[in-house]
């Protein structure tokens, strides 16, 4: 595939592309890494999303994804970044109180990426926050899910969404929203 000229003017059409060239039933972790080469060839070493990027992508496109190969290959790359210890656990949204600590936390972690000029660490904190807005959003539309574990996926995806937009003043945002009637009434004055 190394040879082929790729038609597509942006990488999230040049992985469609390849996918659709791969044409292939389901998406694994070979099929990842297959994409991920040509995204490199294509825009350089460090322009491959993680896996879990990649594959939430190519879902809503309509592939069918091995899942537990996927997240092997997520969890083995981040494993081999000297990032690893830096992201660890620290993105947790199981409840309102951890989430806030969460993204409390990740804007601490992007301040100091932004002070040292890693630009590569703050587009990973990034693809982190994307991938976890992804995940929220597919829990609020989860039907086996109870309406009010949708509505909670739901708000938390806001959230996310809310930091990406502009995390400096997301702890302002939040303090705000909690106490919004609209909080209130819909998940309680604690918010659990």
């Amino acid at each position: 595939m190394t040879d082929h000229q790729w038609s597509s003017r942006n990488k999230t059409d040049l992985i469609i592309e390849v996918w659709e060239k791969l044409d292939c039933e389901s998406v694994g972790a070979s099929e990842i890494e297959a994409i991920e080469t040509v995204v490199r060839e294509v825009y350089g070493e460090n322009a491959a999303d993680p896996p879990v990027v990649v594959a939430r992508l190519l879902a809503d496109e309509g592939a069918v994804l091995r899942h537990p190969e996927i997240l092997e290959l997520d969890v083995r790359r981040r494993l081999d970044s000297p990032y690893d210890a830096m992201f660890r656990n620290i993105l947790r949204y199981s409840t309102f109180a951890e989430a806030e600590r969460s993204l409390r936390d990740l804007e601490n972690l992007r301040k100091k990426l932004s002070g040292d000029e890693d630009k590569h660490g703050l587009a990973m904190l990034r693809d982190l926050v994307i991938a976890a807005r992804e995940d929220a959003r597919a829990g609020a539309g989860d039907r086996r899910s109870t309406e009010k574990e949708r509505r909670f996926y739901a708000e938390i995806a806001e959230w996310f969404a809310i930091w990406l937009q502009s995390s400096e003043i997301f702890g302002s945002w939040v303090r705000v929203r909690k106490t919004s009637p609209t909080f209130v009434q819909e998940f309680g004055s604690d918010g659990e």
